[in-house]
């Protein structure tokens, strides 16, 4: 399934890729000894016959703190691995603003599992818009896919102009190898590609398909969010991201290379691998995160606390608290609080939920949003927990109680998240959802003290 290549000195086509650990770090990495250069970044010549050059997520004058660059030390120069572009087209991959014509009127939204492709998709093909937020022109918003997928990208790769990926699997593991090096992930971790990395996907393991969901980041990078008075410790723990050690595939064959670039996808013809990365430095590159490393903090008294204390990554705007998105997860956790409805409260939002279900079954509904799922709650539309699930919640015995074997997730965004029109005319689209709401009937009773 996956082609053979040179990689790094410890051997990764051996399928055991190795990682540096921390998050911002600025790491240094080389798959031949003495590639990478010591004590500068741009010498006369390179060893190995390589070329500098610098890849920057950032402006150059970004204060220290934001400054994202790394040096890469490659077989080739990337001017080399584009050629005259071509349009290529990717209908189903769309970016905001998102203004399609379809029938679906506003309202609470839940799909059922993307179905497996009869014919074969790559990663990239199989990428599905499901909504956009804000505006790709302007490195505003965010938009939110889904992927199923059965075939791997052999001779073509990627990179995406318009944001960063954030990339769930909900099923089956795959092999990310992008220009930094290699990462293996699988459901119930994550792996996050930086805007502008070169990068293709192969399937580990077997299976009919593998499935799962992208964050597209169009505007600052995720970071971790800060802790405040939680102190230094727990949520997500800077030691549990893991950055690829340097990897590489020097491979002369024809390629092909895609690019999204404001919206609109292009193809170049090039012949040999762009991943030929043979030694790096710096602190732009692609990463993975184990979600269940995640350190959850919650109320030990009483009440459900704000579903913020679950951030794992947030990506922030100019204004102070308020994420251009923010990813949120649910996982297994002990519930404790005395006299307090456990589950999350009903509410309306600013905030525009998109979830996904990786497996397991979320705590605020009995039925109907199963893994590989979808729900959609735009900003202000009022959501909580179904009928069955207040029910149950409103009479369990308030003892400790460990929710297991569950992962749930949000992309949260400020802005409002458009419907395209795949999604909004997508046959898996549960049209009985906002049935779940219909046994809340009216249950006041003026007398004092009747509960």
């Amino acid at each position: 399934m996956l082609e053979k290549t040179r990689t790094t000195a410890v051997d990764a086509v051996a399928n055991s890729p190795q990682y540096m650990p921390g998050f911002g770090n600025d790491f240094e990495t080389e798959s031949l000894p003495g590639a990478l250069p010591q004590g500068q970044n741009s010498p006369q010549k390179c060893n190995y016959g390589l070329y500098a050059e610098q890849l920057s997520g950032s402006p150059f004058t970004a204060p220290r703190g934001t400054n994202e660059r790394s040096w890469l030390y490659r077989i080739r120069p990337s001017v080399r691995h584009t050629r005259r572009f071509s349009n290529a087209g990717y209908p189903f991959w769309r970016s905001a603003p998102c203004l399609d014509d379809h029938s679906l009127p506003l309202g609470q939204l839940r799909w059922s599992p993307i179905q497996a492709p009869k014919e074969k998709l790559n990663f990239l093909a199989g990428i599905r818009t499901m909504t956009a937020a804000g505006d790709v022109m302007t490195q505003i918003g965010m938009a939110a896919h889904a992927y199923v997928f059965n075939d791997d990208m052999i001779d073509d790769y990627f990179f995406n102009a318009d944001g960063e990926l954030l990339v769930v699997p909900q099923l089956g593991a795959m092999r990310v190898f992008t220009e930094m090096g290699i990462i293996d992930v699988e459901p119930s971790e994550i792996c996050l590609i930086p805007r502008g990395m070169m990068f293709k996907v192969s399937r580990l393991g077997e299976g009919p398909e593998w499935r799962g969901y992208i964050c597209e980041n169009y505007g600052a990078k995720f970071t971790l969010p800060d802790r405040g008075p939680i102190g230094a410790n727990c949520l997500a723990n800077p030691r549990d991201f893991k950055t690829p050690v340097a990897a590489y595939e020097d491979k002369e064959t024809p390629c092909r290379v895609h690019v999204k670039w404001c919206g609109k996808f292009y193809v170049t013809e090039i012949g040999h691998s762009p991943l030929d990365v043979v030694a790096w430095h710096g602190n732009y590159a692609p990463f993975k995160y184990d979600l269940r490393t995640f350190s959850p903090v919650g109320a030990i008294l009483f009440d459900h606390p704000d579903p913020s204390i679950f951030t794992v990554l947030t990506a922030p705007t100019e204004e102070s608290g308020t994420a251009n998105v923010d990813f949120v997860i649910f996982p297994p956790r002990w519930l404790v609080a005395e006299h307090t409805f456990r589950p999350p409260w009903y509410h309306r939002n600013i905030m525009s939920e998109f979830m996904g279900l990786i497996h397991g079954q979320y705590d605020a509904k009995e039925e109907g949003f199963v893994p590989g799922g979808i729900s959609l709650h735009n900003m202000m539309l009022p959501h909580g927990p179904d009928a069955m699930g207040f029910e149950k919640a409103s009479n369990v015995e308030l003892k400790p109680m460990k929710l297991e074997h569950t992962m749930a997730f949000m992309f949260e965004t400020r802005y409002p998240q458009q419907l395209t029109r795949y999604a909004a005319e997508l046959e898996t689209l549960q049209d009985d959802y906002l049935e779940c709401w219909d046994g809340l009937e009216r249950r006041f009773d003026g007398t004092p003290g009747i509960k």
